[in-house]
């Protein structure tokens, strides 16, 4: 994973929407598209190598595509970074918008909320180091992103929607911020990941184990209920 300090350069929607195409960022669910192909392979790249370490030559190899196409899609290997980190948020998003938590009750939707985002982040390993190598270069692509923060948006509004249901009903104490809330959940689940081969060498304890992660689960879960249920 590199450190090294980036200089991100500002995509330019204006130029793919002078070729009569709209932004790649509005493109990547289509999973049969060749912007998508390059995604997937993009993702897996920047994931493992970070920004710098990271080869447009070999995600080119790697796909259906070559790299003049790369180029032709994103403008620039910045570009791709940029469209990988949206489509990495997206994905995530658009899997919390289908839990359909306005059907469960308060207390249940929560669970299953965070039972979701503990999962997805042990299944989705390459979400993880994504976020992280963007965190060392201290979120400098992710700043020219014109999307993202409607994108989380989403996120915050769901959980709302769930603690003031709670809270009107009475089984959520009062005085929570959902975007602290937010970022508490995701910090656990987050680093469940992010730290497990330090803390297992460290602690000694092997935390991708099935038994291992069950426990860590159901401790996260319950961690989240007990802050927020008096």
């Amino acid at each position: 994973m590199s450190t090294a300090t980036p200089r991100p350069r500002q995509t330019t929607p204006a130029k793919k929407a002078g070729r009569g195409r709209p932004p790649a960022s509005e493109r990547v669910n289509d999973t049969a598209s060749p912007e998508q192909d390059i995604l997937d392979v993009a993702t897996r790249e920047f994931a493992e190598k970070g920004f710098a370490g990271a080869r447009v030559d070999a995600i080119a190899e790697s796909t259906r595509t070559s790299k003049r196409m790369i180029y032709y899609h994103f403008d620039s290997k910045e570009g791709l970074y940029l469209a990988v980190l949206e489509n990495a948020y997206r994905r995530i998003r658009r899997i919390e918008q289908a839990l359909e938590l306005g059907d469960l009750p308060p207390e249940q939707a929560l669970r299953r909320l965070v039972e979701f985002t503990f999962d997805y982040h042990v299944d989705n390993p390459d979400f993880v180091r994504l976020v992280m190598n963007e965190n060392i270069l201290h979120g400098a692509y992710l700043a020219n992103s014109q999307d993202i923060a409607s994108v989380n948006r989403s996120a915050i509004d769901s959980l709302t929607a769930v603690y003031e249901r709670g809270r009107q009903a009475g089984v959520f104490r009062k005085g929570i911020d959902p975007v602290d809330l937010h970022m508490s959940i995701s910090a656990l689940c987050f680093f469940t990941v992010a730290n497990r081969h330090t803390f297992s060498l460290g602690f000694k304890r092997d935390l991708t184990s099935p038994q291992a992660l069950a426990q860590r689960r159901a401790s996260v879960v319950g961690m989240v209920l007990r802050d927020v249920v008096p």
